[in-house]
């Protein structure tokens, strides 16, 4: 299979998932037009481009979202500001390009290339930070104490400009003292003091959110590898100090956004993850490693067993974290009304592995469209003007982001499994470690480590659940109908 065909299979599942693997022409036109539109002037828009921005993403990102940059404050306090790119400012809603993400509401990341949210004249040059371009943002803005607490926090518009576009492995090496600094360090005036104040903040920022039973996991995709055009692997994308530094500078930010508009009296859009249903399988499996858990889901406890774990078993550990991960289920979006927006804990919309109760996606409006609702939403109340959605519309709209981004997680691991159908077609009759993935009447699933792919176990199933290891032997592959089936070995 040539990396041709696999894009054919990936707009097909794209298609048969009710995603749009194409922009309308309409759109395309729209997004073009976007060039010649004037640039925005208001007095309440901030000059911020003197400050020392920088951005920290994967080496062949361009879509740039977010840029950060902190401020140390006297008694170990720390400001830190996260500028969010102005998207809304280049898609006009109702527009075509509007209509195209409302649908799809998600980047979909296949093994066959990128199915963008946002036509790529705008999600990959005018609403992308890119270095050295000044860009309008929305900064949220955010005071964090020695302790990791953000004691206050404010949501406003500004003008800034990105000093330098770092990348996650070439400043987690050298924060591990494994690499050489990064060459942007020599050229940019207070960009290593700026990157030590963010590696410090972040675990600040982490140890708050853990002493609060936020789950310390260590998840693992696939990342597919080409030579020459041509698919060889798939290998394990690791996390990593930089990957993690941002993460949670992105959920301190998220969850000033929900704040801010809890304050400001607006329904908000909301993602959550509720307590987990397979608790019980999640006790058996502290059970097998001689931990009792509580008989009520407990994050506090069960971050302890996670952190425990880690280091009696460092090289087990991402694929207990997976398991883990698979039966805590996977987050929704759901509208919070205005006027119970700051009761987010008692309505149930607490995020259970982040331990935080008020939290909005609002980091990434050029790859998934709650950010971009979110972003109108906060132009709106720093305005002082009307929501511009019902509580009605956030409603529908929460809904059908989740059933998408449902639907393209569904593209992108069919998409994985065709890849890895046709790694495999050649090694019929192998048998492989694997850990079971899901257990339930469609089937039980397990992933194997290399190359890194699910497949169904279609035979010796019985009594594997998720979290358990088995030994599978390899029975059968068709790429085009991304089948790999194994059975226990």
């Amino acid at each position: 299979m040539n990396p041709i065909n696999l894009h054919q299979i990936a707009v097909l599942a794209m298609r048969t998932r009710g995603l749009l693997p194409a922009f309308a022409p309409q759109a395309l036109q729209e997004a073009e037009a976007a060039r010649q539109a004037s640039p925005e002037r208001d007095s309440a828009i901030l000059d911020l481009r003197h400050l020392t921005w920088f951005s920290i993403d994967n080496d062949d990102t361009r879509d740039l979202d977010q840029l950060s940059v902190a401020e140390a404050l006297p008694d170990g306090a720390t400001r830190l500001r996260v500028a969010v790119a102005d998207v809304d400012t280049k898609v006009a809603p109702g527009g075509a390009v509007d209509g195209h993400a409302a649908f799809n509401t998600t980047s979909v990341y296949t093994a066959a290339g990128v199915f963008p949210m946002l036509p790529e004249v705008l999600s990959t040059d005018l609403t992308s930070l890119h270095e050295g371009q000044e860009r309008l943002t929305v900064v949220v803005e955010m005071q964090v104490e020695a302790d990791g607490t953000v004691s206050a926090s404010s949501v406003y518009r500004a003008t800034v400009r990105n000093r330098a576009k770092l990348t996650y492995d070439s400043v987690s090496a050298w924060l591990d003292g494994e690499a050489p600094p990064p060459p942007q360090l020599a050229s940019v005036d207070g960009l290593e003091d700026q990157l030590r104040l963010h590696d410090a903040l972040a675990g600040q920022l982490r140890q708050w959110r853990q002493t609060r039973g936020a789950l310390n996991v260590n998840t693992v995709s696939a990342r597919p590898v080409f030579e020459d055009g041509q698919l060889v692997d798939l290998r394990p994308d690791e996390k990593n100090r930089a990957k993690d530094l941002i993460a949670d500078l992105m959920i301190a930010a998220n969850g000033a956004t929900a704040r801010y508009l809890a304050d400001k009296g607006l329904a908000s859009l909301r993602r959550y993850l509720q307590t987990p249903r397979r608790w019980d399988r999640i006790a058996l499996l502290a059970a097998s490693h001689d931990v009792q858990l509580p008989e009520t889901p407990d994050p506090l406890a069960l971050d302890r067993f996670l952190s425990a774990r880690r280091l009696a078993d460092p090289a087990g550990f991402a694929d207990l974290s997976l398991a883990v991960v698979k039966l805590l289920g996977s987050g929704e979006y759901a509208a919070a009304p205005a006027a119970a927006a700051g009761a987010a804990a008692a309505t149930g919309l607490g995020h259970f592995g982040l331990a935080v109760n008020d939290y909005a996606h609002s980091t990434a409006p050029n790859r998934r469209f709650p950010d971009l609702v979110t972003q109108r939403l906060l132009k709106a109340a720093i305005a002082g003007e009307a929501s511009p959605y019902s509580a009605e519309q956030l409603t529908e709209i929460a809904q059908h982001c989740t059933l998408q981004e449902d639907n393209a997680s569904k593209v992108e691991r069919q998409v994985l499994k065709a890849a890895g159908a046709w790694l495999l077609h050649g090694r019929i009759g192998e048998v492989f470690e694997a850990i079971v993935t899901g257990a339930a009447a469609k089937g039980t699933f397990v992933r194997i480590h290399s190359p890194m792919l699910e497949g169904r176990v279609v035979r010796g199933f019985e009594g594997l659940d998720v979290g358990d290891t088995a030994r599978v032997r390899l029975l059968a592959v068709d790429a085009e109908k991304s089948f790999i089936d194994f059975e226990r070995a």
